[in-house]
């Protein structure tokens, strides 16, 4: 028994010599991801936005395809383009109904009027042009109730609006929607802005006019 014990720790030393005493095993340290780690990975999977196009689709037979830009009068008077229409909607009872202006006698009325009183608006919309007075309700028989339908800025009827002498129904970021690709400053106070929207639109309809 003496030899067999001996035996035993010959072995047992010899083993502990060759095989590593092995250690158990610990998982990885869980790594805290960065601020700027987790802001790029919320970027990567938001949807990009589409960028704005210089082109869209005319939403009138009026309008090019720029936008908030139309044809000259001449244009529009040679297509056939007499009277321009547009959709007004009652502020009281919510009727609406399509009103159409006479292109070349409106427009004249338009130019006259600022011709007149450019000296006195000093580049800013006179009270005529900020709170338009609107067509009456054919319905329930409110007056100044017909608003314009105005919905995405893309599709602003701004002629029609022009005839009308209602561009002050537009808000202001509508205004400014127009200015910008109109080539015209849009930080400016609504006033100015309407008074550019309009001055604007006249120059579009005769190029050569001096206002």
């Amino acid at each position: 028994m003496d030899i067999l014990s001996a035996i035993c720790k010959s072995l047992r030393r010899i083993l502990s010599l060759v095989l590593p005493c092995q250690q158990p095993e610990t998982p990885p340290p869980v790594l805290e991801e960065s601020s700027w780690q987790s802001s790029l990975r919320k970027h990567l999977s938001m949807p990009k936005k589409q960028k704005w196009t210089e082109t869209v689709n005319p939403p009138f037979p009026w309008a090019t395809f720029k936008r908030a830009k139309v044809y000259t009068i001449h244009q529009l008077l040679s297509e056939g383009f007499n009277t321009i229409g547009g959709t007004v909607q009652c502020k009281q009872c919510g009727f609406q109904r399509v009103l159409q202006f006479d292109l070349k006698e409106k427009f004249n009325e338009v130019v006259e009027f600022i011709e007149k009183n450019k000296y006195n608006m000093h580049d800013r919309a006179p009270k005529a042009w900020m709170n338009p007075v609107l067509p009456k309700c054919d319905k329930c028989g409110q007056e100044n109730a017909m608003n314009p339908i105005i919905t995405k800025k893309r599709t602003i009827n701004w002629l029609f609006l022009l005839l009308g002498q209602m561009i002050g129904c537009c808000k202001l970021q509508h205004l400014k929607y127009f200015c910008k690709h109109t080539n015209n400053l849009r930080t400016g106070a609504k006033d100015r802005l309407i008074y550019q929207t309009y001055v604007d639109l006249c120059k579009q309809l005769q190029p050569d006019l001096v206002v």
